[in-house]
């Protein structure tokens, strides 16, 4: 019996997380014989990566486990390249290593793709705490997405066809909105496949997570280049002038402590307070009140527009491209 069927999973130094995500694979509803499990190892050959791998091709019958080094080009998008490059398979199934796949995953999304369509994005679900941080519900965002990598089938001549994904997305950001938009740009038929179900759970989040988030804005500037229309269309229809007017209230106090302004020093100082405060609050609205959280909003809430400026500003020039 031929090999339909190729998933593949891209990590970097999370075992514990791979090998939950390998049980789940394992466990599929879906004839051993007929699929493949590639893990696709990001750090090129990390010692407790190859010896979950090890560990669950050990592990009663099951389908082909095979582990493969990036090497060269490093993310996930150079990843999952990695990985369907070297599959036997006709289709290729891409999810996470954070992610538990439903039993009948493999079963539903190839059900979905035998319509002819080229490709088909499944749902993710995100359990979400009583109270979550703003972290948290921004991360269960990715229930409502849309076509994410972390959930998607692809035929194996479609992504040769489109070349893969592109590997100057370095970071798990808009590499998938990439592949999305480059299937649209071409006609090809791709589709919802709303019973191929995936778990994304939640990990711990550090302080201040959502400051190292804003560098990956720069792949916006990117994704914006390559398909300008589309983004505009179902990524973000205007730029965040919020944050342009937020950031120029603080540059004009700044600048009025410097002519020796005070009305100017005031008056901008406070706009920028109101501004400030008014986004604290949207950030707050439905999350968390605890007290080590609220303080944490109320200092990232001042220092993300700038940030989300500067890097808007540096995928701009690094890709050449007029974006805000």
């Amino acid at each position: 019996m031929t090999v339909p069927l190729s998933v593949v999973v891209p990590t970097y130094k999370r075992p514990h997380l791979l090998d939950r995500c390998l049980g789940a694979l394992l466990a599929q509803e879906f004839p051993a014989e007929r699929f493949e499990i590639i893990v696709a190892d990001d750090a090129g050959g990390d010692v407790s990566t190859w010896r979950v791998v090890q560990r669950r091709r050990q592990t009663g019958r099951h389908p082909r486990i095979r582990y493969l080094r990036v090497l060269g080009r490093h993310g996930p998008a150079a990843a999952r390249n990695r990985g369907w490059r070297a599959a036997a398979g006709d289709v290729i199934a891409f999810t996470d290593d954070d992610c538990v796949p439903a039993t009948s995953w493999l079963r539903e999304g190839l059900l979905a793709l035998d319509d002819g369509r080229a490709a088909v994005w499944g749902r993710i679900v995100v359990p979400l705490p009583a109270d979550p941080t703003d972290f948290e519900r921004d991360m269960a965002g990715l229930a409502s997405a849309g076509f994410v990598t972390a959930n998607c089938f692809c035929r194996r001549d479609v992504l040769a066809a489109i070349g893969g994904l592109d590997e100057n997305f370095t970071a798990p950001w808009r590499e998938d909105s990439d592949l999305y938009f480059s299937l649209l740009e071409r006609s090809l038929d791709v589709a919802p496949a709303p019973r191929a179900t995936v778990v994304h759970p939640l990990r711990p989040a550090s302080w201040g997570a959502s400051l190292r988030q804003q560098r990956k804005i720069l792949f916006d500037a990117l994704l914006y280049k390559k398909h300008p229309a589309l983004y505009r269309a179902r990524i973000r229809r205007s730029p965040r002038w919020d944050y342009y007017g937020t950031l120029a209230l603080l540059l004009a106090a700044v600048l009025g402590g410097i002519l020796n302004a005070p009305l100017l020093v005031w008056a901008a100082g406070a706009a920028w307070l109101v501004a400030t405060a008014r986004f604290c609050y949207a950030r707050l609205r439905d999350t968390s009140r605890r007290p080590a959280h609220i303080a944490e909003m109320a200092l990232t809430s001042a220092l993300i527009p700038p940030l989300a400026v500067f890097w808007r500003l540096v995928g701009a020039m690094k890709y050449r491209v007029m974006f805000f």
